[in-house]
């Protein structure tokens, strides 16, 4: 559910659950951490725009 909430609103059911099992688990919230981890570095990837070529003057 992890994943699925990156791709649709959870109802409330679904958002509880979730939160319990979040709370149990020792490895979704690790996940959860490394996909935030990848989404901010592919951002920041699509927004490179390579070195800045006036430093170098």
């Amino acid at each position: 559910m992890v994943v699925a909430q990156e791709d649709r609103y959870l109802g409330l059911a679904d958002r509880l659950a979730l939160r319990v099992h979040m709370a149990i688990c020792d490895a979704c919230p690790r996940f959860e951490r490394q996909m935030l981890t990848m989404r901010h570095g592919l951002r920041e990837w699509r927004n490179y725009s390579g070195p800045d070529d006036s430093a170098k003057h």
